[in-house]
């Protein structure tokens, strides 16, 4: 993600629009988002592209982890000495773990997991991220129920 000195790149009403347009259904074609924005099919596909490119969003097909075998999520909260920015980057590696967050509070780090089940989530905090360098202190958050999970914020 971009640190808080960059600043985000201008977008016009027309790449926002185009932005919603795929929140809502990220399956939705170039020529139907094109008549929704006003634009031709080919202007349609080039904004994407420059707006993927340029890192401003990712289509992606989002999943529900239970679907596919993965009875266990949890987020991990992670007390760090040292510098945090490196034990996040570890964790990003971790096949385990999709989602890494640096945090100013009880925590220093967030990290979400997904694992088939609970010995999986063990294994992972015992064999690989309590025994990375620098940290201290984990608590784990098992998740019971996904009660709200959204991509469609939209655009400013």
């Amino acid at each position: 993600m971009s640190s808080s000195k960059s600043r985000p790149p201008g977008l016009d009403d027309t790449s926002k629009a185009i932005i919603e347009q795929l929140q809502d259904d990220g399956r939705r074609s170039y020529a139907e988002i094109g008549k929704a924005v006003g634009l031709s099919e080919a202007a349609v596909r080039q904004r994407v592209q420059k707006l993927t490119d340029a890192g401003v969003m990712q289509i992606v097909a989002v999943t529900d982890p239970l679907q596919l075998g993965f009875y266990r999520q949890a987020m991990i909260g992670l007390k760090v000495a040292g510098d945090t920015r490196l034990v996040a980057d570890a964790l990003a590696r971790m096949p385990a773990v999709d989602y890494v967050v640096l945090t100013a509070g009880t925590f220093d780090i967030l990290a979400e997991v997904v694992c088939e089940d609970d010995d999986d989530l063990i294994a992972l905090l015992n064999s690989e991220i309590r025994k990375l360098e620098g940290v201290l202190a984990t608590e784990t958050f098992v998740y019971l129920k996904l009660h709200k999970q959204l991509y469609n914020w939209g655009t400013r």
